[in-house]
């Protein structure tokens, strides 16, 4: 039998914006490492602990969900959640959290090496697990936690009183951080920073929102990874440009008739749930193979910040996707779906995240419902490929397109 060709990678343009953005992230990184290396203090932050206040204060940090992602997108995942099992870490829990964990016991793993900490920067809003993963390496590691609590929200609209709430826990966060590292606040770097991180941002929900047209001019996996820069580098210029060349190609995609989706572009869907990061590759060609193209999701967007001000800055912290109601979730993703001709909802209920995945059951109906698409879900885990059934998640993904075509020749 003949020896099977690999395919050629497609050689990255340096002057592309996805090569521009890959540098941006992977020097995140060296940056760190090289500071760690000086004798500065370095920090590992949750996702969506506000970057502003590193930034603006100059101190390198690094994020445990970017580095738990990569490991597992590079086929180390299961290695890792190995051994902090083996230490007593239910299999039951994240599997970003345990991938952590074992990091921080080995301080090594070559899919993605990162410093170890001199303190931890956690935000809840994102999920409550983050409290207890942070405050097991703090303990572990014998650092400090600096801890931000935004509570769900009940109501529609984020309250002054949580904003007042929220800015008192920013300002705490901005002193310990003052006393633990030296480095000092200045409001004229904090107005920089916010320059750029709403530069950075407006740019990415326009280049998101080019998911309008059809065909898309990009292919929606493409999101989950120029992401990593939202979360980690928005208020760098490096980034605001970087995201106004994504903007820009998307556009002249669209002028052109080509899109980064390489093949036809049939159906056109919205994905919901954190990707499963060691079976990414499965996951995409398992769409694309159908014509598939994931265009939106609201995880993309979710990183993407206007306010104007300190206040406003607070009040966006507290209405990120994870921390609001799901009356005003399903509006958001609901919009979503609408804009961009969303024909059908893929949804990852993932292993770890059970809370949100009964939440998101409901919503899911209401937003079919609203949509008037069909909506299927697969189990999966976004770290630990021993929880993901590649013949579940086909037979799932095939019986969405089946409904989808279904629906366009009843039309």
């Amino acid at each position: 039998m003949a020896e099977e060709v690999k395919k050629q990678k497609r050689p990255i343009d340096p002057n592309s914006a996805k090569y521009k953005l890959g540098q941006i992230a992977a020097k995140a990184y060296s940056d760190a490492i090289e500071a760690k290396e000086r004798g500065e203090l370095v920090g590992w932050c949750s996702s969506n602990f506000p970057v502003e206040i590193p930034e603006t204060l100059g101190l390198y940090v690094v994020y445990p969900e970017n580095q738990a992602a990569a490991i597992a997108a590079r086929g180390k995942g299961e290695e890792m959640c190995n051994i902090a099992e083996a230490d007593g870490y239910s299999n039951d829990i994240c599997a970003y959290a345990r991938i952590s964990l074992a990091y921080a016991k080995v301080k090594d793993c070559e899919a993605q090496n990162m410093p170890q900490p001199d303190y931890l920067l956690c935000c809840n809003n994102i999920c409550n697990c983050m409290i207890k993963w942070y405050e097991n390496l703090s303990i572990e590691l014998n650092i400090p936690l600096i801890m931000i609590d935004i509570p769900f929200n009940p109501d529609y609209e984020v309250s002054d009183a949580e904003v007042k709430y929220v800015k008192a826990q920013f300002l705490a966060a901005i002193k310990q951080l003052e006393d633990l590292t030296g480095h000092k606040w200045s409001d004229e770097k904090y107005k920089e920073v916010m320059e750029f991180s709403g530069r950075s941002s407006r740019a990415w929900l326009k280049a998101t929102s080019c998911a309008k047209y059809t065909p898309s001019p990009f292919n929606g996996f493409d999101l989950l990874n120029h992401m990593a820069v939202m979360v980690t580098a928005r208020g760098k210029k490096e980034a605001a440009e970087a995201m106004e060349l994504l903007y820009k190609e998307y556009e002249e995609n669209h002028e052109k008739g080509e899109s980064t989706f390489r093949t036809e572009e049939k159906y056109r869907i919205m994905f919901e749930g954190i990707a499963c990061w060691p079976w990414l590759r499965v996951t995409s060609t398992g769409l694309k193979s159908r014509g598939i193209n994931m265009v939106t999701t609201i995880y993309a967007d979710a990183f993407g910040f206007i306010y104007k001000d300190f206040d406003d800055m607070c009040r966006a912290y507290a209405s990120v996707p994870n921390a609001i109601n799901l009356e005003k979730a399903r509006d958001k993703r609901t919009k979503l779906c609408k804009d961009n001709s969303v024909e059908g909802l893929l949804v990852h209920t993932n292993r770890s995240c059970k809370l949100w995945s009964g939440f998101m059951y409901e919503m899911s109906r209401q937003i079919g419902e609203e949509c008037n698409i069909p909506v299927v879900s697969f189990d999966g885990d976004q770290a630990d490929p021993r929880n993901f059934s590649e013949a579940q998640y086909d037979t799932r993904v095939q019986g969405l397109m089946e409904i989808m075509e279904a629906n366009k020749e009843a039309k």
